[in-house]
């Protein structure tokens, strides 16, 4: 929905906090960029209704607001929003009372029960056919050596290791325990530290990239960043979202293009391939740095909605 304009000033501080508060801690720039939009609209329910501080927020009021996003019409498209899209409003809303609990207020009640099988997540799922076009299309996703070997590099971080965004642009050279074939991941959601395993094979992929690409990179004898850009610094998120298109470009598969994947549809597409490989739930809650197994549970029902389609 397009940003609505909140009169309140009370409101429009704490959207603002809000967002300063989730990059501080780390989440995506995608998390940081749509929550706080999902707030303030929350906030503009609140003024039409006459709702002038958090303090007056109720439980029936945040039902109230849901059942009015429920009935809110999709502005791209026909229909009601996705279950995915409401889920999101949800995630909003519950990290907003834990920004107030950790700002020495008692919070707001919020009683919603997670939307179901959110239809649209199946399709930012790559098969696992799907993925090593990918890695194959990195041996022609650019004109230069270096950068097509830094492509396979960041596929290895992004899908193998499962990490995200945020977590691959503050990985450095130093982190990668190739001895015990073990990633140290220390920028993390909420910045908790984590190692994940990598195989051999992987791990020859970085290895060729860190001591054969890397050094060809501006400054990167300076540099502690793994993944380095053609100015001599840290490559940013932008820039992994933009070599993830050219690569999905390269490989020429139209049903790749149509599922819209992001650097974080590689992270759900592992979780889903190692939970179609029988791997416990506990060990993909580790190896993905989930705080709680809840999280992790989700991929159950994606991967129960991807097989009882048939994808």
């Amino acid at each position: 929905m397009k940003k609505l304009k909140l009169e309140n000033e009370i409101y429009r501080t704490l959207v603002a906090n809000y967002k300063e508060w989730l990059d501080i801690l780390g989440y995506a720039e995608s998390t940081v960029y749509y929550l706080p939009n999902h707030l303030q609209e929350f906030f503009y329910y609140l003024e039409q209704n006459r709702i002038k501080t958090i303090n007056q927020i109720t439980t029936k009021t945040v039902k109230e607001y849901y059942r009015h996003l429920q009935e809110r019409g999709n502005e791209r498209r026909n229909g009601a929003l996705s279950k995915s899209y409401l889920n999101k409003h949800q995630q909003a809303l519950k990290k907003f009372k834990e920004y107030l609990q950790n700002h020495n207020h008692k919070g707001i009640n919020i009683h919603l029960k997670s939307e179901q099988e959110p239809t649209e997540e199946k399709l930012n799922i790559l098969t696992q056919s799907e993925i090593k076009e990918l890695f194959t299309a990195t041996s022609y996703s650019h004109d230069t050596a270096k950068i097509r070997m830094r492509d396979k590099a960041m596929l290895v971080v992004l899908y193998s290791c499962g990490l995200r965004r945020n977590e691959a642009v503050y990985l450095d050279t130093s982190d990668i325990y190739f001895d015990k074939e073990r990633i140290f991941v220390r920028k993390g959601k909420n910045y908790k530290e984590r190692f994940v395993p990598i195989n051999r094979k992987n791990a020859e992929i970085l290895e060729d990239y860190i001591y054969e690409a890397r050094p060809q990179f501006k400054d990167s004898h300076v540099h502690e960043a793994l993944f380095i850009n053609k100015f001599g610094t840290r490559m940013q998120g932008t820039s992994f979202s933009n070599r993830l298109q050219a690569i999905i470009k390269a490989s020429e598969n139209k049903t790749i293009t149509e599922k819209h994947i992001t650097p974080h549809s590689l992270r759900h597409s592992i979780a889903t391939h190692l939970l179609q490989q029988n791997v416990k739930l506990e060990s993909i809650k580790t190896f993905l740095g989930h705080s709680s197994l809840e999280s992790t549970q989700l991929y159950t029902h994606l991967l129960k909605t991807i097989e009882n389609e048939g994808l």
